[in-house]
């Protein structure tokens, strides 16, 4: 079973953008549970749609499949859940691991999270001097509540 294993943070300060161009995302959920999510992505890159389990830790099963992007992009017009997530992703390199910087527009402006995937729970690893307060645990800072319970209504 594939097993995603990522950490969350809050983003301080500006040191990220030195990452360059961004990818421009929109998301949105088909299905939505406390132990299950089923996301549809559409970017420059393609067509997403995953499949998401419940999270244990910073670990959740994750299945995600390529699909046409005329098909993601219908999908997030006519059947995903309101309000679509919009964001940015930024890469950057730091100590050997990829971090993920995504900056929220739309009902989720001036949100920006930090993301890092790992090998295990127990990796120990260096933060950026950008990264702050973690928020693994904290489901207000899942996309999937994103869309329930929108950054801009805390």
């Amino acid at each position: 079973m594939p097993v995603e294993i990522e950490r969350k943070f809050l983003v301080t300060g500006s040191g990220w953008r030195t990452a360059g161009a961004g990818t421009r995302y929109r998301q949105g959920y088909l299905a939505q549970r406390d132990d299950i999510s089923v996301r549809v992505r559409a970017s420059n890159d393609g067509g997403y749609l995953t499949i998401k389990g419940s999270t244990s830790g910073a670990s959740r099963p994750e299945y995600e499949y390529p699909i046409p992007l005329a098909h993601a992009n219908e999908l997030l017009d006519t059947l995903c859940i309101r309000p679509i997530i919009e964001k940015t992703r930024y890469r950057l390199e730091y100590r050997g691991l990829v971090w993920e910087v995504d900056e929220f527009e739309g009902e989720n402006a001036g949100l920006v999270i930090a993301e890092v995937e790992l090998e295990s729970e127990e990796q120990v690893f260096e933060r950026p001097d950008w990264v702050g307060e973690e928020v693994t645990g904290d489901i207000r800072y899942y996309n999937v509540s994103l869309v329930s319970n929108p950054y801009s209504t805390w």
